[in-house]
């Protein structure tokens, strides 16, 4: 009897264990990516594609809970918030073309990831899209939108393994 009580704890004790773990790789981050201050994007792009900034984190999350990766979206992030925190902003997003002489477009994206407070990793990103398949049938900011969730997928990876000055994307 006395045996069985030690594996009951020492199970509980591995359980406790277990979900602090779990819940140190959740990352907090905001649900809209602000367009960063030095930004030099269109004013057509800013109008038109009002999607983008909410598409980022939203397939930044779909892409983490596909390899487990909780992304918790919040309104507002800082850096100095407590547990992991992911502070996004995009740089660049460029439309040119359109679907009758071909699509020439892409969005760029700088992070950094904290811990408790402290820099854990920080990354930049650029990905390039000429619309792919039926891109004649395509507008631009649904082209633009491509390039977005590449990004959101390289982001949720880079997690996995975050590092500072990586390179993503293209």
């Amino acid at each position: 009897m006395r045996g069985l009580q030690v594996v009951v704890r020492a199970c509980g004790v591995i359980a406790l264990l277990w979900a602090a773990s779990a819940g140190a790789d959740n990352v907090q981050m905001a649900s809209v990516t602000p367009y960063a201050e030095d930004a030099d994007i269109s004013a057509k792009v800013r109008t038109e594609c009002v999607k983008l900034p909410t598409q980022l984190p939203a397939y930044t999350r779909e892409f983490g809970a596909a390899s487990s990766q909780e992304i918790t979206l919040v309104d507002q992030v800082s850096a100095d918030m407590p547990g992991r925190v992911l502070i996004v902003e995009i740089a660049d997003a460029v439309s040119m073309g359109n679907a009758f002489i071909g699509h020439q477009k892409y969005s760029k994206v700088k992070g950094k990831l904290y811990q408790d407070g402290e820099l854990i990793g920080s990354f930049s990103g650029r990905r390039n899209s000429m619309g792919g398949f039926g891109a004649g049938y395509k507008g631009s900011c649904s082209v633009l939108g491509r390039t977005i969730k590449a990004l959101g997928k390289d982001i949720a990876a880079w997690l996995k393994n975050p590092s500072e000055g990586s390179s993503i994307g293209d």
